[in-house]
């Protein structure tokens, strides 16, 4: 094939001509038809609506067709419309079974918009978009996302108000043709009733009451099939640690646990696993919001990372999740981007302790003396054991108490929180308990003496990392510097050599920003991080973390592109706890967890209280 361009005939077709003959990308496709299908759905819901157009040309020639046609065919119209719209998402994410009813929908809406409408366009853009699906078939393969009955009653909410939102659209679409003046009470009754298929109070001349009373019935069996569906179909249970997985994990953890600070947190019971092929390394994960979201570095043999990633990115292209990792080392961030070609971003940095450095002596940590003094003549005391060395009745009351100490109604936490204490196997984690000693004494003391608790997760076999830090309202500011620096000092007595503190977002930008002669473009965003930090611990964690002199050890998100970052940072919000999409239950009660059942969505963070009394 040659191409004449600018009257150069060179036989090459340049690429901008030769992309527009060879058509869109398969990889572009679903994206292309999902935002297709959200127009022609668009198209379809107001081609059932509104009414036909008499001017027509195509009028004359749908004139010989069945005149009961009419009403049923904008109700069709309507309901494919709808149909389209909640079907584009899952286009767009390459959703097999959103392709098989794209496929059903479509020539019924080209049908119902020719019918009703006489709208040739509209039903040649239908059946256009039905080639492009069935050309590219092959593009829709994702299995279905894990799913729960919740979504039946949040289908009946969300599409029971949207019927009402749109039948006060239809009732009020044929103002001409309404007998007398109904007023708005007056409409919405009357969609009330169509929804159930009743006749309503508003009336209408020439017939139109038969295409108003389709159309909202339409929108009420819509509602109610769909959400008859999702209540009555196999749940695909989201994925959850079996007893052997948890098995298989503490194994890999126990020769390879040392190498990340993080390892122990993928024993959470609310994420999956996927294991190399060699079972030497494994990914955790979680899907939220169809994000398939890992934290820290793979499990295991470095050598044997890059079969564990392999298996983690074929889940996800199978579900056709968005594949991320939240706070991965830069060991574990080079492995990644290396094996995936994924990119990496530092989301901030991990504050990491060496015992054998730590003192409370010199100028520097002269203000978390203070505290620490002033709290001991107070009369607070401190211990510091493994989980294994206390009793039942002390672990009970101490599980109970982070139940109730808990700042929040939602528990949060997911890359740096266990979610239990005290379960089978956990019995090398440490934990560190503040007591008065009068407070025993006092009536409304509910937990006795005990005051504060801090605990900590094993890190390999000479290290640790803080996972949880609950503190009595009652008790006197400064509880968790107390308890940090009682465990700090008690770790060469535990075999302890290093401890992980908190993680703190942005560190590197907040502490430079702060220094003599950072530039404006540092300075603003800066301020930005303080102005943020109104809401979410930002700045008081990265402050409170450096009071203990650390070192800053980064951590990275690994993601696919940039335009994913916004829908990877909310999927983390919703893991950590501090956004819920999950629907209210007004007559559950919170309850402390019992023994071996997790607490999911702990966050390990200072109470802010504290943070500004330090």
């Amino acid at each position: 094939m040659s191409v004449t361009v600018d009257g150069d005939k060179s036989g090459l077709v340049p690429g901008r001509v030769r992309r527009i003959l060879r058509g869109p990308r398969p990889e572009k496709v679903p994206a292309l038809v999902g935002t297709a299908c959200t127009l022609i759905g668009l198209i379809d819901i107001a081609a059932g609506v509104f009414p036909r157009f008499r001017a027509s040309r195509m009028h004359a020639m749908a004139e010989v067709l069945p005149g009961t046609l009419g009403p049923l065919s904008a109700a069709l119209s309507l309901s494919a419309g709808v149909l389209l719209l909640l079907l584009a998402h899952g286009l767009k994410r390459h959703k097999r079974r959103a392709w098989r009813a794209a496929v059903v929908l479509l020539p019924l809406g080209a049908a119902a918009q020719f019918v009703w409408r006489h709208s040739v366009l509209g039903a040649l853009l239908s059946l256009v978009l039905l080639t492009l699906l069935l050309r590219h078939r092959s593009e829709f393969a994702a299995l279905p996302d894990p799913r729960s009955r919740w979504r039946a009653l949040a289908n009946f909410v969300l599409m029971g108000a949207g019927s009402i939102a749109l039948g006060l659209v239809i009732v009020s679409a044929h103002p001409r043709r309404v007998i007398g003046d109904p007023s708005l009470a007056d409409r919405l009754e009357h969609v009330l009733y169509g929804l159930f298929g009743i006749e309503g109070p508003v009336g209408y001349s020439n017939g139109v009451d038969w295409t108003v009373g389709y159309s909202l019935g339409a929108l009420g069996m819509l509602t109610a099939l769909t959400t008859i569906y999702l209540a009555f179909r196999p749940e695909h249970p989201a994925a959850r640690l079996t007893d052997e997985d948890e098995l298989r994990l503490r194994a890999l953890l126990d020769q390879h646990g040392g190498r990340d600070s993080l390892g122990h947190f993928a024993l959470r019971r609310d994420k999956g696993v996927v294991f190399s092929p060699s079972g030497k390394a494994a990914v955790c994960y979680r899907v939220v919001s169809g994000v398939m979201l890992a934290s820290g570095d793979p499990i295991g043999d470095v050598e044997a990372w890059p079969g564990a990633i392999e298996r983690f990115m074929d889940e996800a292209k199978a579900h056709s999740w968005t594949p991320a990792v939240m706070g991965c080392s830069e060991t574990g961030g080079q492995v990644w981007t290396r094996e995936t070609g994924l990119d990496a971003l530092e989301l901030g940095d991990e504050a990491v302790v060496d015992v054998a450095d730590f003192s409370l002596s010199g100028r520097a940590m002269r203000n978390v003396r203070q505290m620490v003094k002033r709290i001991e003549r107070n009369g607070y005391t401190t211990r510091v054991r493994r989980v294994r060395d206390l009793d039942d009745a002390e672990l009970e009351q101490v599980r109970r108490a982070a139940a109730d100490w808990r700042g929040t109604d939602t528990e949060r936490g997911f890359s740096m929180a266990l979610g239990r204490i005290g379960a089978p196997g956990d019995g090398d984690a440490v934990i560190a308990t503040a007591h008065k000693t009068d407070a025993g004494d006092d009536p409304d003391s509910v937990y006795g003496d005990l005051k504060a608790i801090i605990h900590f997760v094993p890190w390999g076999p000479d290290g640790m990392s803080l996972e949880l830090m609950r503190r009595d309202r009652s008790a006197d500011p400064g509880m968790n510097e107390l308890l940090i620096v009682a465990a700090l000092q008690a770790s060469p007595a535990l075999g302890i050599a290093r401890v992980s503190l908190n993680f703190a977002m942005f560190r590197s930008a907040l502490a430079r920003g702060e220094k003599i002669g950072a530039g404006p473009v540092l300075r603003v965003w800066r301020g930005l991080l303080v102005f943020l930090s109104r809401w979410f611990q930002i700045e008081s964690l990265y402050k409170f973390n450096a009071k203990f002199q650390p070192r800053w050890e980064p951590r990275f998100v690994v993601y696919r592109n940039s335009r994913d970052l916004p829908r990877i940072g909310f999927a983390a919000m919703q893991a950590e706890g501090f956004v819920n999409l999950a629907l209210p239950r007004p007559f559950t009660r919170r309850r402390p967890a019992p023994a071996p059942r997790p607490c999911a969505h702990i966050v390990p963070t200072p109470s802010e209280r504290e943070v500004r009394a330090a």
